[in-house]
């Protein structure tokens, strides 16, 4: 809910004000650690504008105060007093009061906010208000964005609230610190300290999280750890609640389904079985008992060897159902529709639509079933998942990918947003969106942060996190406007660098998908860590672990027909967009592969053969790196150093391994497909039984 409102009433005076006690910036290298919470100070005329106005934040009276609106107004003194920079405040004769009005604006919603001047009055104010203290710290932050951009009191005025219920953070964090798929050091979760020390990363975690409106997170890996739910962590669990509760953050756990089994002393896991249903029951009891607020489990079940329902003969929603009625309505239990299994030979892109879809509608109310954007596992292009069309009778949550496992980790430059709106805006059929589908329940996201100083590994990746809640609280908020948002946050608000660094954004996850690839194929990536290219690898165990398995190249052709003559994937979706997608020469080029095995000499739109497109799309991609490294070398008198270099580094890196992929994947198709280069065409340097050679049993994340 966006627009504006003028409030014409005053809002109840406090006793008295509080003026921002203004010390000067702190003097220490840009590192990235503040994210975009730097609040760089203004200059110019957004300078004047805030200085002139001398803004104040009224204190709350005792009978109002929580530790929510303590966060509020801290974190409102701290932004003002950056923003404004160095030295002491002009004297004011009627300085411009903040006021932070909550419970009593019942129109935003709930977590929603007003932002309302009120500066033609005897004394002029600033109104913030909400609902809910929540909303109050959720409109405190979008005041100080604002502010941040340039903009002046008198210029603000907004009525917001977030679009779905549950912004999700899913961390895949293991207890002995070792993150799964991370690349940003290990783990920022203490375990083995707490609950006796609370990390001050814990608190500025939350800081961030909230100032995207991200309400909850997950702090264990999915492949979770049965111990996780014993006492000994509860307690872990509560210090770290009670210590994100002021920011609206609640906990989740990551449940094994044989924990009953595995800490429990029964025989079984058995989700119909009395005592099973006992000890669920009793530990989601113990559970609340120390954290009333406990957002739930998540649970990742019969899929990829872990236990799960099945394992007794019984159904998803069986095993689903049992642990919503220990938890009942005090929470929600997640259930991810990642499934696959090495007993399943057909298409596994169908898999998790073939056991859920005759599902809809046996899932408790306090049962959301968790996919992924696409039927695969978050590759750098997919169609989107045809769950979202087929299951209206069941709550569904989409799953993104923030760390990036398919796209580079954290050494290449891939700004996630463009890839993330394709999908929240794909039309599903029946004239709903992705987003639409969504909507009532919520999104998560698999975190990328770390011990790393800068929490992400390169300072660009920040960018995926906070595009990530800022599209759970707004799904049709462009990736242009985001970008934008974040670029003024963290790096700088001047036009000729900011609109440099914009365009590299938008084009860089464009740019991975043409290197690493092109035309819709996918899972090309090396084995276990997931780094680099490794189209021929065709001998492990299970068929669709295999790049072969998917891009399926021979002499003859390329591609994975998955058309009624194939494996019929392409029936899983709505009949009309089945049909967009049926005619190889009809569908958008960029997911030609992904639904259709063609020739090499297929006529693609642009009258190249399907072969010198894809040669082409290959060296576009590596054109496009080494654009992104001339853009941002440019930038350096713009850039703190520190933060330079690091990022000059990483996009070195990045046109060295994008060469890599274009130059391993092109040989390799040649040595199926026997065909000569396009003429000017640069030749690998290597033979393929070069790049077959290499091995990365070091690479992280695994």
């Amino acid at each position: 809910m966006r627009g504006t409102k003028l409030v014409n009433r005053l809002a109840a005076r406090f006793t008295v004000l509080v003026v921002i006690a203004l010390s000067a910036t702190p003097s220490y290298a840009e590192d990235g650690y503040d994210l975009w919470l730097r609040f760089a100070p203004l200059d110019g005329v957004a300078a004047a504008k805030l200085k002139s106005q001398t803004p104040v934040v009224a204190p709350i009276s005792e009978g109002d105060r929580s530790s929510t609106l303590d966060v509020a107004v801290e974190e409102l003194e701290r932004g003002l007093t950056s923003l404004r920079g160095e030295g002491d405040p002009p004297p004011a004769q009627n300085p411009v009061q903040i006021i932070l009005d909550c419970g009593t604006e019942p129109g935003t919603g709930q977590s929603g906010f007003s932002l309302t001047p009120q500066l033609e009055a005897e004394r002029p104010t600033f109104r913030i208000a909400a609902q809910d203290h929540i909303g109050c710290l959720y409109g405190s932050y979008a005041l100080l964005r604002e502010l941040a951009a340039g903009r002046g009191l008198g210029e603000i005025s907004l009525i917001d609230a977030p679009a779905m219920p549950l912004r999700l953070l899913n961390h895949w964090d293991n207890p002995d610190g070792h993150v799964e798929r991370g690349y940003a050091g290990r783990s920022i979760f203490d375990w083995w300290n707490l609950p006796g020390r609370l990390d001050q990363r814990m608190i500025d975690y939350a800081r961030a999280n909230a100032s995207i409106g991200i309400n909850g997170a997950v702090v264990n890996n999915v492949n979770a750890r049965a111990f996780m739910l014993e006492p000994r962590y509860i307690a872990k669990l509560k210090r770290l609640a009670d210590a994100w509760r002021p920011y609206g953050i609640r906990i989740y756990v990551s449940a094994r389904f044989s924990a009953p089994r595995d800490i429990g002393g029964l025989d079984t896991a058995d989700p119909l079985d009395p005592a099973v249903r006992q000890w669920w029951q009793a530990k989601t009891d113990e559970i609340y008992a120390s954290i009333p607020d406990f957002g739930g489990f998540l649970v990742k079940a019969n899929s990829e060897g872990q236990p799960g329902p099945q394992d007794y003969g019984r159904s998803h929603a069986d095993g689903a159902n049992m642990m919503a009625e220990a938890v009942g309505d005090r929470g929600t239990v997640i259930w991810r529709a990642f499934v696959y299994s090495a007993e399943d030979d057909t298409d596994r892109a169908k898999q998790a639509y073939d056991e859920f879809k005759p599902l809809d509608g046996q899932f408790a109310d306090n049962v959301i079933v968790q996919v992924k954007n696409g039927p695969i596992d978050f590759q750098p292009r997919e169609p989107f998942h045809p769950m979202f069309g087929a299951m209206p009778k069941t709550r569904l949550m989409l799953e993104l990918q923030i760390t990036k496992e398919y796209l580079g980790f954290a050494s290449h430059l891939a700004f996630l947003g463009p890839m993330w709106e394709e999908v929240l805006t794909a039309d599903t059929g029946g004239e709903k969106s992705v987003a639409d589908v969504i909507v009532p329940v919520g999104m998560a996201g698999v975190a990328n942060t770390g011990s790393d100083r800068n929490w992400s590994g390169s300072v660009f990746d920040q960018a995926n996190w906070y595009a990530f809640g800022r599209l759970a609280w707004n799904p049709s908020m462009s990736s242009d406007a985001i970008a934008r948002e974040w670029t003024a946050q963290t790096f700088t608000r001047k036009p000729a660098a900011l609109e440099p660094i914009v365009r590299m954004m938008l084009e860089s996850r464009e740019a991975v998908v043409q290197y690493m690839t092109p035309l819709g194929l996918a899972h090309l990536m090396g084995t276990g860590h997931h780094y680099g290219p490794a189209p021929w690898v065709c001998d492990l165990a299970r068929p669709e672990w295999n790049p072969c398995y998917y891009h399926r190249a021979d002499r003859d052709g390329i591609g994975f027909d998955r058309t009624p003559s194939g494996s019929n994937a392409i029936s899983q979706y709505d009949p009309a967009i089945a049909a967009q997608w049926s005619d190889p020469a009809a569908i958008d080029p960029k997911l030609l592969l992904w639904f259709h095995r063609v020739d090499w000499d297929h006529r693609m739109a642009s009258g190249r053969t399907l072969w010198h497109e894809l040669v082409a799309e290959y060296d576009r991609g590596v054109a496009k790196v080494d654009g992104f490294a001339a853009t941002w070398s440019a930038l350096e008198s713009e850039i703190d150093p520190e933060r330079f270099r690091a990022i000059s580094e990483r996009l070195a890196i990045q046109q060295t391994e994008a060469r890599w992929w274009r130059d391993a994947s092109i040989a390799y198709w040649q040595s199926v497909n026997g065909l000569p280069l396009p003429e000017g065409t640069a030749k690998p340097p290597f033979s393929v039984e070069y790049y077959r050679k290499l091995e990365f049993p070091e690479a992280p994340g695994q």
